[in-house]
């Protein structure tokens, strides 16, 4: 038996596990429990993909391909991109990851060296904040939440030091489903181009918004092609979680060194989920409405059961989540979805999984059937009276 008391990485053993990916484990076996912790669509990938990635597949399209990906897929999204306003060459500006995760850790290592500071707003996505500390940058957390879930100018600029590299943030948001309003994003960018430093947005969610609200990109305002890197993907707008598909845009200088890592650590995104992205970029718009429609009615639904219940709660223009605030009831968020769970089955997700600007709150996933919902809520209801009357 290995006894060295240094035969693991010092710096993996002190990375936390996934606070998410808790809860994940913990439903497995439990069929009776009802899950709004999972960010995960609840509608199959659309037909048209499927089928395309059944055909190449009985085709014998089983290869690598270019470990930038798929030239079509490369144009393709290129030309998706420019309804934002954003021009890229799919030559060299555009590579195909295995999922925006894998995206996320691939930018954080080709721009950041050790003792560089890394401005990200939270509450965040999880993999954020540890990916970064694995490259020896220091991590600066903006706490959003005293300005409504989104960050300002304001705030960055209190935080910039010389020391920063790069800000990080995700609209609409992962946890919150918050966006920053365009004309704060215009003076973040301009900060940007004026300290030169990197804006990382995550856009991994900017199909899915409500009540006639638009997606802005950092990367679309003057100046800006130089600093913006953007990582998006499929797993969202399209069901397409399990194919792991997603991609990054960025200067083609800073590309050269993405590449390279992706080159040793991945090779190239899978020939199949390829082909169904492209189909889907073609094709597949229709069936994206139809999830963001299903999405917003869903999201009305709960948000006025949050509010019914007193509640404190951001009201989402994005995303697929709703980030309530259940301090009133006197318990800590851990201690909350911990009993929701072990005694009404329903599983959510402590909001300090995103970091401590979180606590207080928990985060529940609206990407579940209707009538699932409406059983979890009244559940959420018994336990947030239960607490408040005991107090």
């Amino acid at each position: 038996m290995n006894t060295r008391d240094d035969k693991f990485s010092r710096a993996m053993v002190e990375t936390p596990p996934s606070g998410i990916r808790k809860f994940f484990e913990m439903l497995i076996g439990h069929d009776d429990v009802i899950s709004l912790s999972v960010g995960e669509p609840d509608f199959p990938t659309p037909w048209i993909m499927r089928e395309e990635a059944f055909y190449h597949l009985e085709q014998g399209h089983t290869s690598y391909t270019s470990n930038w990906g798929l030239l079509e897929l490369r144009r393709q999204i290129a030309l998706y991109m420019e309804r934002y306003n954003l021009y890229y060459n799919p030559d060299k500006e555009i590579l195909v990851t295995v999922g925006a995760s894998e995206g996320v850790d691939a930018v954080l290592r080709a721009v950041l060296n050790p003792g560089d500071e890394l401005i990200v707003c939270a509450p965040c996505y999880v993999n954020y904040t540890p990916l970064a500390i694995l490259t020896g940058a220091k991590v600066v957390l903006l706490d959003t939440s005293v300005n409504g879930f989104y960050p300002t100018a304001d705030q960055f600029e209190k935080l910039i030091t010389p020391k920063t590299k790069a800000i990080m943030f995700c609209s609409p948001s992962n946890p919150t489903g918050t966006m920053v309003p365009p004309a704060e994003l215009e003076k973040i960018a301009a900060l940007c181009v004026k300290h030169q430093i990197w804006a990382i947005a995550d856009e991994i969610y900017c199909e899915l918004v409500y009540d006639g609200a638009k997606h802005v990109s950092i990367g679309s305002f003057p100046g800006m092609k130089d600093y913006a890197i953007i990582l998006n993907g499929f797993s969202k707008s399209f069901a397409m979680t399990g194919w792991r598909i997603g991609w990054i845009a960025a200067p083609d200088d800073l590309m050269a060194q993405i590449v390279k890592l992706h080159q040793y650590n991945t090779i190239c995104a899978p020939i199949f989920s390829q082909y169904a992205a492209i189909e889907g970029l073609k094709n597949g718009w229709g069936e994206v409405e139809k999830m963001r429609i299903s999405y917003q009615q869903r999201r009305n639904l709960m948000y006025k059961a949050f509010c019914d219940m007193g509640l404190p709660v951001p009201e989402p223009t994005g995303a697929f989540y709703m980030f309530p605030d259940i301090s009133s009831t006197g318990l800590t968020a851990e201690e909350f979805a911990t009993e929701l769970f072990q005694k009404h089955n329903v599983a959510v997700v402590p909001g300090t999984a995103f970091g401590e600007a979180g606590a207080g709150h928990i985060r529940c996933c609206y990407a579940t059937a209707i009538d699932k919902i409406k059983v979890a809520l009244d559940r959420i209801r018994l336990l947030v009276e239960e607490k408040r009357s005991a107090k």
